[in-house]
């Protein structure tokens, strides 16, 4: 009781099918609970809430239709766009229930409820009673749950004993579906859930530790609703719920009631002490511990890395960028380390291998100037069949700033210099199981919080993913290019990295095994180009099938001081 948020909220948005007084009288009902209540709700109806309530136990957010609109900005115009689109609104057949239902005659009904979440979790950041547990609580709960199951019983107060801080609760009941679930159709729904969904999370009552509600699921939330909106699906908040525990049943625990619906079942169980969370699959359980693992103390001894070099007709290049990765702690120590060449040079080819000879290099030369994604394509080759977990690919201009420039800054604010970065990035993809990890935030050209994949994904890709600006620039580059979708950030010894749309480029990563084969091997190119990997890798991630990363650093450089021809320059 005392380490536990309760939020609601309650707007007159004028249904057409229901007073409004029988939300009144619900709501009034569920004032009377002892708990702790974060109220959100208009000016008109604060004086309601004092009638009922303390200040000792409840915070008041004078919250009206206009505050709905702002928090939901993101996602209003594509809301009001799926809303009015007959297509959408007649997929149940002229004159069948989504014509007539609220989501599509009210233009605040989706907003408010799909952003339950969003005030959930600004409860937890603003957090009055310092609590660690926030759960929501539907205005008009007591309609279907007795509010002495909520006053007079354990019910609330036990609600965070079934799940970890690392946890997050859902009340689910089975539902049967052929064309759609609450409006978004079935089998879209089901691509996204990665699973036929045949459960449906509720709205009505949901939450966790704050831990875990501010660090994952409310920013999980936000994209999963974005991009759906985006691609042209909707349905309500308990779509999107399901869509999430359908992706991660081990964070998104689930209470299962009965097809009906009503989470007096729930309510009755818990009083009668047979509540249980929804068993997760094993399988499940293993996969979850393998692909999310602890912080290990000492990383790179457990795992096997490929460094790769690419050179090209330039010994005195490849030196001076061998030079900065000697003063780089573990990486041409703990490493198997492979020089790919494709010079064409004699002399050159001769200076690379005892360059190599003399840094431990295995000296690889590729018959011929394979040109730069020639010799990434063997790379991807070469570590797919060795017994590697990890492999990390450098041009030989692209050096490690060193401790020189350590308290320097790039153009985007992130520092240059990283102590101890081998081990690292080792743990950070090690432990979130990324498919490859970018070492760089900023490049020479284009920085990585612009999309460059919109550049070079096919007409209909853009289209689908920025249908508001699908317009490639008549020359050049524009300046208003679309922005990088970014996810989670997270922190290990000190080092700041961000998940999301993160864009392929041929600088500087570390690539998993599986990251290796998806991105190069199960799709190949007779002539491959970068921009080309670029727009494969960016399909294959909004897909769900890639997951990028890169740090919130930039301790890589593009330092060339030796120049060949530009007609040497091959791409493949």
């Amino acid at each position: 009781m005392n380490n536990t948020t309760f939020v609601t909220g309650l707007w007159d948005i004028k249904r057409h099918n229901r007073s409004f007084d029988v939300y009144i009288e619900a709501f009034v009902k569920l004032l009377s609970i002892p708990q702790n209540l974060y109220v959100f709700v208009p000016e008109e109806l604060e004086d309601l809430v004092w009638q009922y309530r303390s200040p000792s136990n409840t915070e008041v957010r004078v919250f009206g239709l206009d505050k709905i609109r702002d928090i939901y900005d993101p996602f209003w115009d594509k809301t009001q766009e799926i809303r009015n689109s007959e297509e959408w609104a007649n997929q149940t057949g002229e004159g069948g229930w989504l014509t007539d239902s609220p989501q599509c005659k009210l233009e605040y009904y989706n907003p408010i409820v799909q952003s339950k979440m969003f005030l959930l979790h600004e409860a937890a950041l603003f957090n009055p009673f310092d609590h660690d547990y926030f759960y929501w609580l539907d205005a008009g709960l007591t309609n279907t749950v007795p509010e002495g199951h909520l006053r007079d019983e354990p019910v609330l107060d036990s609600l965070r004993t079934f799940t970890t801080p690392d946890e997050f609760m859902f009340v689910s009941f089975p539902y049967e579906a052929n064309t759609e679930v609450h409006g978004f159709k079935y089998p879209e729904i089901n691509d996204y859930a990665g699973e036929d969904v045949k459960y449906v999370c509720r709205g009505g009552l949901f939450g966790g530790h704050k831990k875990v509600l501010t660090e994952r699921v409310n920013g999980e939330y936000y994209h999963t609703l974005l991009g759906t909106l985006t691609d042209g699906y909707m349905g309500t908040e308990e779509s999107i719920f399901s869509i999430m525990a359908c992706q991660d049943p081990y964070t998104y625990r689930r209470f299962q009631i009965e097809g009906n619906g009503l989470i007096v079942k729930l309510t009755q169980d818990i009083i009668e002490e047979k509540a249980e969370l929804v068993k997760v699959d094993g399988d499940f359980i293993k996969k979850r511990f393998e692909t999310k693992r602890t912080v290990p103390d000492n990383v790179t001894s457990m795992v096997k890395t490929n460094v790769y070099m690419l050179t090209f007709n330039m010994p005195e290049q490849l030196t001076h960028t061998i030079n900065t990765m000697v003063e780089t702690e573990g990486l041409l120590t703990h490493p198997n380390l492979f020089i790919f060449d494709n010079s064409t040079d004699e002399e050159s080819m001769k200076g690379n291998k005892e360059i190599a000879d003399k840094h431990g290099f295995e000296y690889i030369h590729l018959g011929s100037n394979t040109g730069i994604c020639g010799g990434r394509q063997r790379i991807a080759e070469h570590f797919h069949e060795s017994d590697a977990d990890y492999m990390m690919f450098f041009e030989d201009d692209m050096t490690f700033n060193t401790k020189e420039t350590d308290g320097e800054f790039c153009r985007n604010g992130f520092r240059k210099y990283i102590s101890n970065i081998y081990e690292t990035i080792h743990k950070i993809i090690y432990v979130e199981n990324f498919d490859f990890l970018k070492l760089s935030f900023t490049e020479v050209y284009f920085d990585n919080d612009r999309q460059c994949s919109w550049y070079n994904v096919p007409q209909d890709v853009r289209e689908k993913y920025w249908p508001d600006y699908s317009k490639l620039p008549v020359q050049g580059l524009d300046p208003n290019c679309p922005k990088t979708e970014f996810n989670t950030i997270n922190t290990i010894d000190g080092l700041a990295y961000i998940s999301g749309d993160v864009y392929y480029g041929n600088w500087p990563m570390i690539v998993s095994k599986e990251g290796n084969k998806k991105m190069f091997i199960d799709t190949t190119w007779g002539h491959p180009y970068e921009q080309t990997w670029m727009s494969h890798m960016f399909q294959l991630t909004k897909e769900g099938k890639l997951s990028p990363a890169i740090l919130l650093a930039s301790p890589i450089w593009h330092d060339r001081i030796k120049y060949y021809a530009a007609d040497e320059r091959v791409e493949s």
